[in-house]
């Protein structure tokens, strides 16, 4: 679907304006203000974007007139009334992009057999293709040797091999560090010597393996450079038609394994804001098949994830059907405490959505607590959608997220362009100004002050401490009888001093006292400000003129290099060290028990005095004992937390009246007078942390992959089909297509392929994981001299119809009323033998019988999968008859000119008296319309009406043709032809 608005005769060409701007001289858009309706300004700002879309998009068939008034008129229609919407883009990651890329390549197929020139086969919604799903770690390099592990599992000291290849032997690569090629230290590659601190290094995709004494990337890393080979050697038919795929359409960017993840890559590469196309400027939107997409919400761009069949749909041109949605305003109002971070106010905004009920609708922040949200933090709190089920938590554009652009990839022109549209049609918001607050269809407050930092134990990470009741949460654990909080000491022993000597010092410790201090941020690489935040703490402490004290075991474990790389940017690294923080490597460490033995004389006073000693780290595992035998109070806090917890050398504090300690010049410091602010962290994160992301990926895009550079791929208009490939196979979707589609046609003496109950999932029906060795698709997969191990998963050859086809109702959860006990078998219903679903349904098809499937309530709920209806379609089933549908799995099935029937209210296949074992005629007219009523009769002389679940016109014109890919393709031939 083209631009429309470079149409003549477009129904709202009345609306086109000029942008007045210096530098956006001869920018045209569409001004919903110039609609004059007050109604306009009352809107969530998530709905104008829908509207601008529906406006800009108008043609009369996929949106109508009718559309933009019930968008306008959203307080009436909201819940009720479907709606168009055209994304301005498209995401797709590898494993879900491989079947929508099969597919385009086989309408090339088909149009060129009817003379059709291929090249006019083409995305025409811009699309973004990113590889980052196929990197296996078949390599990695840990310098943990035989170290403990009590927390289970494979022992970090013990070497696994890949059953694919041998670790490779380390060649000694070397840093910078000391002269040109290398640092005195030796190899880096070795493990540092011993030094009393456990020590990790483990290779992370796109993170550099890093020297552990200079910190600085060791030249062409061993490890990713094998994982890299291995993975193009594991998928190289898949990557080597994804290369064709980049060369042979137009509107399709594919980027390479390893630039990025697919989220890292549309948050800090694609994501544009504002686009700019066939002269008109409009509002950045997309839908992706990736379960992060929805984290753009948080930079102002509109966008969710949606199914395979869904996305094919918008590259083709058609529109996302969507039912108007309630809109829950979310005020942030106060003030954020001085100790509470950005993971805090993340989780508590999170707690609060979950509890409020909001599934299915949009959220969208307003209040003046808003400009108190980093973007980061922003786009953090929007990919937590799926806590708490709403579609999109969507934060308009402002200051904020203006200053965080300047910081990115745009330039001086990109940010004057933003702005200036932005605020020509009210899309840009100022949340201190109340007056533009729009209606919502409920408004949830939130008060930022009421979200409090929390420590979670002392023995289980579920139980949460606010570290203002620390001190008398901790007391109480000493009182209570031993269980999962406490610990029965005496009251008489409570008050138990242990002095021990330290290196020529004497210590003492106390229940409470902390031993293990360690700072991890595996878990919190989402969001960099809480490590920043425990580095400039740390800075501001070592000023203050404290320290820890030496017998406490600290450590700094990042999540990867990129953590390490911005501490040390950021100039807060060395005062860590000063601290005890020092790198220790990458990998697990002290979550998982690998923590190098407390001195002796700690262990001999903990355990004299029957002390509860404490430890305190930012993982995300601390169950008692783990972390070391002799410590039975473990603690979970922030990085900042933990920093300030072994300042303080005691859990046993109330950081508000007693002071973190005393300097050499008898000054009391407090934990307020050395904690960052948080415009002193976001200061710090947009200058160093931001810049550096954004710089990095653009890097890489600029760079490319040299594999991928390397890799041949046919330079063919069409895909030289490979009849020996079991991963990418021409399609069936459109055999015996001709240049007109036929009248509707009646299912007559169709036969039930499966008898279902409800709730049948996706995951029922969907190939999904491992191949069994015993199931339809390992015999496929044999018959092509393919062994058991190299039969990979089901989400592997999603560009096989013949395998996915093959693995439909292969669940061994399938419950079928025909069976009457779980797994993926079948009746055939003439012969009366029980099948595989695949083995039935093939016969069915030889026999000429047409299939249907008999349901209950909540068809094809779940996660949305493509296969889900393509697998159906290609086993022969032409109509679904359930008492109700998942809505994405039902658009599926009109996607794939299957017929969704719906039972009337109260009837049921029970009700009916249905065994199922029946044949089924259902009579289709030719003039057939939306929510039409049909009939349906048995061989046994019983009929029943149905609804058929087409939704708009649009629906019913893809059902005559067969299924939108059908559609698509007939439009083509007959417009070419």
């Amino acid at each position: 679907m083209a631009l429309c608005a470079a149409s003549e005769g477009h129904p709202f060409s009345n609306l086109i304006d000029t942008l007045k701007s210096e530098k956006c001289e001869d920018k045209k858009f569409f001004n919903p203000l110039k609609l004059n309706d007050p109604r306009y300004g009352q809107l969530p700002l998530s709905i104008r974007i829908l509207l601008e879309s529906a406006i800009r998009k108008c043609d009369g068939f996929y949106v109508r007139e009718e559309d933009v008034q019930n968008i306008l008129d959203w307080r009436q229609q909201q819940s009720s009334t479907e709606i168009a919407f055209s994304p301005a883009r498209v995401l797709l990651q590898d494993f879900t992009g491989i079947p929508a890329m099969v597919d385009l390549a086989a309408m090339r197929d088909a149009v060129a057999k009817h003379g059709v020139d291929p090249n006019l086969v083409n995305p025409t919604c811009p699309t973004d293709l990113i590889v980052d799903h196929s990197l296996q770690i078949d390599f990695s390099k840990c310098a943990i040797q035989n170290a403990p592990n009590p927390g289970g599992g494979e022992g970090h000291g013990t070497p696994i091999k890949s059953p694919s290849a041998k670790a490779p032997q380390s060649r000694g690569s070397q840093c910078g560090g000391q002269g040109q090629r290398g640092c005195g230290k030796g190899a880096c590659n070795d493990p540092p010597p011993a030094s009393g601190r456990a020590a990790a290094a483990v290779q992370i995709e796109n993170t550099p393996l890093l020297c552990p004494f200079h910190l600085k990337p060791v030249s062409e890393p061993e490890t990713a450079l094998k994982n890299q080979e291995m993975e193009l050697i594991r998928n190289k038919e898949r990557l080597q038609f994804f290369k064709w795929c980049s060369k042979a359409f137009k509107n399709i960017n594919v980027v390479p394994p390893d630039i990025g993840a697919v989220h890292q890559v549309n948050l800090e590469y694609l994501s544009q804001v504002v686009q700019e196309r066939d002269g008109f400027v409009f509002p950045d939107s997309v839908v992706g098949t990736d379960s992060h997409t929805t984290m753009i919400n948080g930079l102002g761009i509109l966008g969710w994830g949606v199914g395979g069949i869904e996305s094919e749909a918008v590259m083709l041109g058609q529109p996302v059907s969507l039912t108007l949605p309630q809109v829950v305003g979310c005020k942030l109002m106060g003030s954020i405490n001085t100790l509470t971070t950005s993971i805090d106010i993340v989780l508590g905004i999170t707690k609060h959505l979950r509890q409020a009920g909001i599934a299915g609708r949009f959220v969208e922040f307003f209040g003046p607590g808003v400009s108190q949200l980093s973007a980061p933090d922003r786009t953090t709190i929007a990919n937590m959608c799926p806590e708490y089920n709403a579609t999109v938590s969507f934060f308009p554009v402002d200051d904020v997220t203006l200053k965080h652009f300047k910081q990115t990839n745009f330039s001086e022109e990109k940010l004057e362009l933003l702005e200036a549209y932005l605020k020509a049609v009210k899309l840009f918001r100022s949340y201190q100004d109340s007056s533009e607050d729009p209606q919502y269809s409920e408004v949830i407050e939130i008060n930022l002050s009421s979200i409090v930092p929390h420590v979670s134990g002392p023995k289980r990470p579920q139980d949460r401490v606010a570290v203002s009741n620390m001190k008398t949460d901790f007391l109480s654990c000493l009182n209570e009888k031993v269980g999962f909080k406490g610990f029965h000491i005496p009251v008489e022993k409570q008050e138990t001093l242990m002095p021990f000597l330290h290196e020529g010092r004497e210590y003492k410790l106390a229940h409470g006292s902390v031993v293990i201090a360690a700072v991890i941020s595996c878990t919190n690489n989402c969001n960099p400000s809480v490590m920043l935040t425990a580095g400039l703490l740390a800075k501001k402490v070592v000023e203050a003129g404290l320290a820890v004290k030496p017998y406490i075991r600290t450590s700094l474990a990042p999540g990867s290099g990129m953590v390490t790389h911005y501490l040390s940017a950021s100039g807060v690294l060395p005062y860590l060290s000063r601290l005890g923080f020092e790198v220790i490597g990458y990998g697990c460490a002290t979550c998982v028990g690998n923590t190098a033995p407390l001195p002796e004389a700690v262990v001999g006073a903990i355990k004299q005095g029957d002390l509860v000693a404490c430890g305190v780290l930012s993982g995300n595992r601390h169950f008692e004992g783990r972390l070391c035998d002799c410590v039975r109070a473990n603690y979970l806090a922030s990085p900042p937390l933990v920093v300030a917890y072994a300042i303080a050398g005691t859990v046993d504090i109330d950081f508000e009246t007693e002071p973190l300690g005393v300097n050499s010049e008898g000054k009391e410091v407090y934990l307020r007078d050395v904690w960052p602010t948080r415009e002193e962290v976001q200061h710090t994160e947009g200058h160093t942390v931001i810049s550096s992301m954004f710089k990095e990926v653009r890097h890489r895009m600029e760079k490319g992959n040299k594999l991928w550079s390397n890799l041949e791929a046919p330079e063919s208009e069409l895909f030289p089909w490979d009849p020996k490939s079991t991963y990418i196979r021409c399609p069936s979707f459109f055999n015996k297509l001709t240049k007109e589609p036929s009248p509707p046609q009646s299912i007559e003496n169709a036969h039930a392929l499966l008898f279902l109950g409800d709730m049948v999932t996706t995951d029922h029906i969907s190939p999904a994981g491992s191949i069994a060795r015993v199931s339809p698709a390992a015999k496929y997969l044999i018959s092509k001299r393919l062994t058991p191990r190299e039969f990979n998963s089901y989400g592997a050859r999603r560009g096989n119809d013949a395998v996915m086809t093959r693995g439909t109702f292969a669940s061994i959860k399938l419950q079928n009323r025909f069976i009457g006990k779980t797994g993926p078998k079948t009746l055939h219903i003439p012969s009366g033998q029980t099948l595989d679903v695949y083995d039935a349904a093939e016969r069915y098809q030889r026999e000429g019988i047409p299939l249907i499937i008999l349901a209950g309530k909540k068809y094809g709920s779940g996660s949305s999968r493509d296969w889900a209806a393509k697998g159906p379609y290609l086993l022969g089933v032409r109509a679904v008859i359930a008492e109700s549908f998942e809505k994405m799995h039902k658009n599926h099935l009109v996607g794939m000119g299957i017929a969704p029937l719906q039972f009337l209210p109260g009837d049921t296949a029970d009700s009916l008296e249905l065994c199922g074992k029946e044949k089924f005629s259902v009579a289709i007219p030719e003039d057939l319309s939306p929510r039409q009523e049909l009939t349906v009769k048995t061989s046994t002389g019983k009929s029943f009406r149905v609804t058929a679940l087409f939704e708009s016109e649009m629906d019913v014109v893809f059902y005559r043709h067969g299924g939108i890919l059908r559609y698509v393709a007939r439009n083509m031939v007959q417009q070419w032809c």
